[in-house]
């Protein structure tokens, strides 16, 4: 009998792809631009009258604008329908254009052997018509393409580390991490199995630019070719499983960690494992069996769907006209009402208090825990800001944002290195992105751990990975010194390792105690890319553990809090989305797009002016105080000490607090994050200072001239990247 949450999904299903149908011209329907239904060689001609119809200059302007600041490869919305469809930032031709971009850039560089690239993907919609797209184009320029068997998807995790460990030349991973159904990127890896700089992006752009002006100025255009389907060069050859266990082995999954997985299983304890539709579960399974602890997992959601079974789809009013509209408001379970939409008050009403659920998201990265408790922790949930919605009268589940779930995992770990004796061998190193919590750095404090802190995006972590190599491999027995985005000096000792690198948005790996190496024989510290593989043998191992002790979640955690005198206990976040990303009209959506950017940006600019003239002495830190003050009448500013450059956004560091105010790098939106001792002044200057539209007072254009204000990102754009390339 159908549900009345199935009914529900279907009907929002209904409307999702109905209002795709009704916006889509029907010149659009049946005209792709490349005909993968051809098994032979395709032959396409590009030419001036092909980009002008089709506004593809338009096109590589935001794609450009997308490619200097993303953090996670080039995203955005496409026609679910009908892929080929060019009025969405991501489509057929635009994925050729890029491919065929990064397949010349890299024949420029590599000229002298065979070129070996990975190609996978997830679970959304056209997944499998971009891998095939880009797996023909570049095997048409003569590079080696490598799929995985029977071209199933696969994690990205697998594929970074497959890149790295067979060192092939980079891959490309169809995906957009937890957005929206409707948002599709590829994310770009590079040799090291790492996400793409800026000017890796930027040199295939510019190549694009070159096929332009050739197809504009030659007669006979330009000349786009996808190879036969069964060209010897596209080989399905992998799935990365054995040799991802083998690095489990030597981190996650020691010996120690498995016997308590096993002997709790034993006496009855059971993890649910939520992969909302993604392909978690595929990937997964396998590597579980081979580990011997398969059995402790039941499986929600494990049937594939680019719809994620209906999780985030909601109605909401439209401020404007009124009336309920289709929205969606992605699968991150970081965010309470994702979570209200994911069903659990009705799947979990039989399940026991102590009843752990594991989260991932369709590319299995990023990792959420939650739990049954019961109803009398509510009070204590609320105090820290913990997510949680009501099952019954007696139980409630609580969902763990990584602030407080990822404390756990690394305490947990580090005990497990020391309970063997491990933890001795090497000085213990943390990276982490400026607005993670507080409390990792006072965990890390107490525990004689380093900690370097880093812009957002799990490619910085990379990046900083690689630095800390260069020295380890370079001057072996000398101590590794890094400067962090925070602008510290940090000693990590000799032969540094990591205990935890993570993210303030659910994704983490915990390094080994030998480095890995290649089969070609490079080295690493850990893998490349975060992994919800990775975390979900910690977290299983962590769930036993407590599960045998008869302990919750909750009273760990008020443990680690304890034993660290850990006093910033509190964290928040709050986003400004300035439109329905989930709009059908691409038209009416890239306008709204535009002009929310340009909300994002006023706001924005605002605070990185008075970051980068306080950085420059322009103005001082009195002088911010009193702009600030003059904003905020009702906020208190006597105690900021500074305002920080991270990279990419302002950190307001006061002394019990910090406030973070970021825009997004691939969308029109803003993220604010705070943190700090005192849960009130964290809540209470959060939302006034990311919400503030960014109106320059008298006092701040006095200080700060127009000339500078119209720099400021060209200067962010300086400082960064004399950061980012510091050690490499």
């Amino acid at each position: 009998m159908e549900s009345e949450r199935d009914k529900k999904i279907k009907e929002l299903k209904d409307k999702f792809f109905n209002s795709v149908e009704n916006f889509t011209p029907e010149e659009i329907k049946d005209q792709p631009i490349f005909d993968l239904s051809n098994p032979d060689e395709i032959v396409f001609t590009l030419t001036k009258e092909f980009i002008e119809k089709y506004e593809l200059e338009k096109w590589l302007v935001n794609y450009e604008k997308e490619a200097k600041v993303s953090t996670g490869g080039i995203r955005g919305p496409q026609n679910v329908l009908y892929y080929w469809d060019t009025r969405f930032p991501i489509n057929q031709m635009g994925v050729a254009l890029a491919t065929l971009g990064k397949g010349l850039v890299l024949k420029d560089n590599i000229k002298d052997r065979d070129i070996n690239k990975v190609v996978s993907g997830e679970v959304r919609y056209n997944t499998k018509e971009y891998i095939e797209l880009i797996s023909r184009i570049q095997a048409a320029l003569g590079i080696n393409i490598h799929l995985p068997y029977n071209r199933e998807i696969t994690t990205i995790w697998l594929t970074s580390f497959l890149i790295f460990m067979s060192d092939y030349d980079g891959g490309e991973y169809v995906t957009s991490s937890h957005a929206i159904s409707s948002k599709i990127a590829t994310k770009d890896l590079e040799s090291q199995g790492s996400q793409f700089l800026p000017e890796m992006s930027l040199a295939f752009i510019a190549k694009i630019k070159e096929i332009f002006a050739e197809a504009k100025n030659n007669p006979n255009g330009y000349t786009i070719k996808l190879s036969a389907q069964d060209n010897p060069l596209i080989k399905e050859d992998f799935n990365g499983f054995d040799i991802y266990v083998d690095y489990l082995r030597n981190s996650a999954a020691t010996k120690g960690n498995l016997d308590f997985i096993r002997k709790a299983e034993e006496k009855g304890l059971k993890i649910i494992f939520d992969t909302v539709g993604g392909c978690m579960y595929r990937n997964m399974v396998p590597i579980l069996k081979k580990l011997g602890i398969s059995d402790i997992f039941e499986w929600r959601n494990k049937e594939e769907d680019p719809f994620f079974h209906g999780i985030g789809k909601i109605w909401r009013e439209n401020p404007e006209t009124k009336k309920k509209e289709f929205f969606d408001l992605s699968c991150d379970a970081c965010l309470l009402e994702v979570v209200e939409s994911m069903g659990y008050e009705e799947d979990l009403k039989d399940k026991e208090i102590g009843q752990l659920v594991l989260i991932t998201d369709p590319d299995a990265d990023r990792l959420v825990i939650g739990q049954v408790e019961p109803i009398d922790k509510a009070s204590q949930l609320d105090d820290l800001g913990i997510n949680y919605i009501k099952i019954d009268e007696s139980k409630i589940f609580s969902v763990y944002h990584p602030t407080y779930s990822f404390l756990m995992t690394m305490d947990f770990y580090a005990k497990q290195l020391k309970k063997t004796g491990l933890w001795s061998n090497h000085p213990r190193t943390m990276i982490t992105t400026a607005p993670s919590s507080r409390a990792w750095d006072e965990w890390a404090k107490s525990q004689g751990v380093d900690v370097v802190t880093v812009p957002v995006g799990f490619k910085e972590i990379a990046i900083t990975m690689q630095k800390i190599e260069k020295q380890l491999l370079s001057n072996p027995g000398e101590e590794v010194i890094i400067k962090d985005i925070l602008g510290r000096d940090i000693n990590l000792g000799i032969e540094p390792r990591i205990v935890f690198a993570g993210e303030e948005s659910g994704g983490m790996i915990a390094g080994p105690e030998e480095m890995i190496v290649s089969r070609g024989g490079r080295k690493a510290l850990a893998m490349r890319e975060k992994s919800a593989g990775e975390a979900s043998i910690i977290t299983a191992a962590l769930a036993a553990d407590l599960f045998l002790k008869k302990k919750s979640l909750t009273d760990y955690l008020k443990e680690i809090f304890e034993e660290n005198n850990i006093t910033s206990r509190y964290y928040f976040r709050d986003d400004i989305i300035y439109y329905n990303e989930s709009e059908a009209d691409p038209v009416k959506m890239m306008k709204e797009k535009l002009a929310g950017e340009i909300k994002r940006d006023k706001t924005d600019k605002f605070y990185l002016g008075l970051t980068l003239a306080l950085k420059e002495k322009i103005i001082n830190i009195d002088q911010v105080r009193e702009i600030l003050s003059e904003v905020f009448p009702k906020l208190d500013f006597s105690n900021l000490e500074d305002l920080i450059f991270v990279g990419e956004s302002t950190h307001l560091k006061f002394n019990d607090i910090f406030v973070q105010i970021r825009r997004s790098g691939t969308d029109a939106k803003m993220r604010g994050y705070s943190g700090g001792k005192d849960k009130e002044r964290c809540e209470l200057y959060l939302r006034p200072l990311l919400h503030y539209d960014g109106t320059l007072t008298d006092s701040y254009k006095k200080l700060i001239t127009d000339e500078f204000y119209g720099k400021i990102y060209q200067k962010a754009d300086k400082i960064y990247k004399e950061y980012l390339y510091r050690g490499l």
